[in-house]
């Protein structure tokens, strides 16, 4: 049986050979069967590709179907910048932020299978199809069903869920550790609560998961039950990092019914599919419109969630109508997107939320 051990073992062996005995670190050791996921520390770049191709060959040799490497700066990794995740101003590119053997061991102990945590990612092929609205809406209704959730907004070029969620306020750091902004009895972390002014995030794509990692490491999450992540749209790095770092996560899929809305989020489930991790359902946001006289207009077209459904041999879990929620800014706990729970579309995300706690216990 291949065992982690094994692995490091023989990737110091292999490290070795190619760099000359230079300095080469191992983090992030994970195999689940016949995958291997590792990150590689090194901050020579031009044997990236030599390790990386040897280091699969030797892998595959002991026993590995599929490895998958990842490259980091051994400098990088081993600083420590002062302010931590709230240093990120303005969009600027930032080093990651490592406060220690006690961060480590808390992002270790949340990420670790028998932590007990059920991670679900929210993907979508594309933006503009409501994934953002699903995560939210479904983070709710799982706190309104007794359960204890956060919600990680990896969308981090796109963030939006504490706009959605009516958030004003900016999380507290206390002994050095950040505090989720909590509302609807949802626990919320978002790149959105360290920038300034909607300003853009301009930064390289080995940035966007060492922000991911810091909002694990980083944060006092507390005892929670589901962590949520909305992720970007598409297959792109923030996605990969998430498959990587959390190879015993579940997936949503969101879609509209427009045949290349699902055609494209096809991508997304395949990824999940190649990187082993469950599909428990999918989506369909928008499906119809309802109109005042009780009819329902399909302005998107119609089938589109079903035969996504079926092609990833998932559970339509939901189909939820075109609309917004009725809410008024001069309600106390006003947000623009949460649904009410006594709501028709409300109900609906409290079903989903009954389809995913079953799936969930069951495993």
């Amino acid at each position: 049986m291949l065992t982690r051990e094994d692995i490091i073992r023989t990737a110091e062996q292999v490290a070795a050979n190619v760099t000359g005995g230079a300095p080469v670190g191992f983090r992030d050791v994970v195999v689940k069967e016949n995958t291997v996921q590792l990150t590689v520390l090194d901050a020579n770049e031009a044997v990236h590709l030599k390790l990386e191709t040897d280091l699969q060959a030797a892998l595959k040799e002991l026993g590995a179907t599929t490895v998958h490497c990842r490259f980091r700066s051994s400098e990088a990794s081993a600083s420590a910048p002062q302010g931590g995740v709230g240093d990120a101003k303005n969009g600027q590119e930032q080093s990651e932020p490592v406060r220690g053997h006690a961060a480590g061991m808390e992002s270790n102990k949340l990420l670790n299978e028998r932590s007990g945590v059920h991670f679900i990612a929210v993907a979508s092929g594309k933006g503009g199809v409501g994934k953002s609205t699903v995560t939210v809406n479904l983070a709710v209704a799982l706190a309104r069903r007794g359960k204890r959730v956060g919600i990680i907004d990896a969308d981090i070029y796109g963030f939006s869920v504490p706009d959605m969620m009516g958030i004003e306020e900016r999380p507290a750091v206390v002994n050095e550790r950040v505090i989720p902004i909590e509302k609807y009895g949802v626990k919320v972390m978002s790149m959105g609560f360290f920038v300034e002014d909607n300003a853009p995030i301009v930064w390289r794509g080995p940035m966007l998961g060492k922000m991911l990692r810091n909002f694990f490491a980083e944060i006092e999450w507390g005892e929670v039950d589901y962590i949520l992540l909305d992720l970007p749209p598409g297959t792109g790095d923030v996605a990969l990092d998430v498959h990587q770092m959390i190879p015993h996560s579940k997936e949503i899929i969101v879609t509209t019914p427009h045949a290349t809305a699902a055609f494209v989020a096809a991508r997304a489930g395949a990824m999940a599919i190649k990187t082993e991790h469950e599909i428990i359902g999918v989506v369909e946001n928008m499906s119809y419109y309802v109109t005042k006289s009780g009819e329902h207009e399909y302005v998107f077209g119609k089938g589109g969630g079903a035969r996504l459904a079926e092609s990833l041999n998932a559970e339509l879990m939901a189909q939820i109508p075109l609309g917004a929620p009725d809410n008024h800014v001069s309600e106390p706990d006003f947000s623009p997107s949460v649904y009410k729970a006594e709501t028709p579309t409300g109900q609906i995300y409290l079903e989903i939320a009954d389809r995913v706690i079953a799936k969930c216990d069951k495993a």
